[in-house]
């Protein structure tokens, strides 16, 4: 993978609009590493897509939805970041460095779980109304 050099300081760059498209450039590698590298991610943009149906389909905001799904997301990229540090730190394994993964981890699990519990909030009774269950 080629790399770019790093984007000039803010206010350094006579251009500054072409350091802020590096920037985004950047921000969508990492994107696309979490996407490649990550399973968990992946199924989380499956089940951020589906909620969104789910939410077009029974007519609930969707503001509510669109902010779980950032928070999750952006947690898991955090996540991420947090691992491919603590592995180029700490290539040998540490006590430390694995609590550090697994409080990461389990800061994505407990936003998931509550994401999952306001999700089922916010659905059922739509849901339950339009298949006449209720």
């Amino acid at each position: 993978m080629p790399t770019r050099p790093p984007p000039p300081k803010p206010g350094t760059d006579p251009l500054p609009l072409r350091g802020l498209r590096a920037s985004f450039g950047y921000a969508w590698a990492g994107v696309r590493y979490a996407w490649k590298s990550q399973r968990n991610f992946r199924l989380e943009v499956y089940v951020a897509a589906l909620a969104l149906g789910l939410a077009w389909w029974l007519k609930v905001n969707p503001v509510p939805v669109l902010l779980l799904v950032a928070l999750v997301l952006g947690l898991e990229l955090i996540n991420t970041a947090l691992e491919a540090v603590v592995d180029l730190v700490s290539p040998n394994y540490h006590p430390l460095a694995k609590a550090a993964k697994d409080i990461a981890a389990a800061s994505v699990l407990i936003v998931s779980t509550i994401a999952a519990l306001i999700g089922f909030l916010l659905f059922f009774p739509p849901l339950v109304s339009r298949l006449g269950l209720w």
